[in-house]
């Protein structure tokens, strides 16, 4: 028997949620050091394990993995900032409803 879906509120939580396995399951990290690495974070915060799965929850996990990418080399601080800066200027950009994209460079 397959255990219940988990259940995320909002689409960038699963997406994430969705990387971070892959990046696990092709043997970027350990989940064991993953987790403790998360705690670390969420302790850091001041936040409990066993949240809700919120943004807060979220947020700490992003920072967790934004934290192993840099370490690892595989995605400097100035790149990931230059990234969601992008990101967050197509979001702002877009009209409602229509899909978000980076222009081509």
């Amino acid at each position: 028997m397959i255990g219940p879906t988990p259940v995320f509120d909002a689409p960038w939580h699963a997406q994430l949620f969705a990387l971070t396995v892959h990046l696990n399951e092709t043997g970027r990290f350990d989940w064991p050091s993953w987790a403790a690495r998360f705690s670390e974070t969420l302790a850091r915060h001041g936040l409990e394990c066993e949240l809700n799965g919120g943004d807060d929850y979220f947020n700490a996990w992003l920072e967790t993995l934004e934290a192993l990418l840099a370490e690892d080399g595989t995605a400097a601080p100035i790149e990931m900032r230059d990234m969601k800066h992008a990101w967050e200027q197509a979001y702002l950009s877009t009209p409602h409803g229509a899909p978000v994209t980076l222009p081509e460079s």
